[in-house]
């Protein structure tokens, strides 16, 4: 697989963050991280129909451009959307008095941050709205050096997170001056600093108008 395809699989998974369930997603950027396109390309497709989630044609084209078989019929099952959704989530800096502490996950995710190339680690309480379903969750965003694989990095995190916490909370990866996808984009814009290698920037500066932490 070469690396704009791979790219390409990054920011699709980017993008079906807070609609794919955090499960499928997890599943599917697990496998691609492993090498398991078919496996990965499986539970996407799976994932997509069962969940009813609509992607558009621009997404579908993109998706298509990655698969084994561009012409697969688990593919076309996929309902196509003429736009994005709204968001399904509202996002705040901190949780509500019943949410679970989240010291034990700031100690080891703020520890595993820098074997895996982390600058900026950052937590918000992530609630879904009235018409989704679900409870509400704290969830992760790590800004990581470029170059840095998202890939594998989101899934040892995942994976500390389960095996040190049995915590499935979600997190996300970003490389800096990568766009970030609406979902990163709402997490990133309230969220509250966890650990940093470097002094915090200024608020005026943690999320340029393009989205793109610096």
């Amino acid at each position: 697989m070469d690396a704009q395809t791979y790219s390409s699989i990054v920011a699709m998974c980017a993008g079906l963050a807070g609609r794919l369930s955090d499960d499928v997603l997890g599943v599917v950027r697990e496998h691609y991280s492993a090498g398991e396109w078919e496996l990965a390309e499986s539970a996407l497709l799976l994932g997509l129909r069962n969940e009813t989630i609509g992607i558009t044609g621009v997404e579908a084209d993109a998706i298509r451009s990655v698969l084994e078989d561009p012409n697969t019929p688990d593919l076309a099952a996929v309902t196509i959307i003429e736009a994005l959704p709204p968001r399904a989530y509202s996002f705040q800096p901190t949780g509500p008095s019943t949410a679970p502490t989240s010291r034990s996950a700031d100690q080891l995710l703020s520890a595993a941050a820098p074997r895996h190339g982390g600058l900026d680690l950052r937590r918000a309480w992530r609630e879904p709205l009235a018409d989704v379903s679900g409870t509400g969750t704290w969830t992760y965003l790590l800004l990581v050096v470029p170059g840095t694989d998202e890939l594998p990095t989101y899934a040892g995190l995942s994976s500390e997170l389960w095996v040190g916490l049995h915590e499935k909370w979600p997190v996300e990866v970003v490389a800096m001056g990568c766009q970030l996808s609406p979902y990163q984009a709402a997490v990133w814009s309230v969220a509250q600093p966890v650990w940093s290698a470097a002094p915090m920037a200024p608020p005026d500066q943690d999320a340029p108008a393009a989205n793109r932490p610096s």
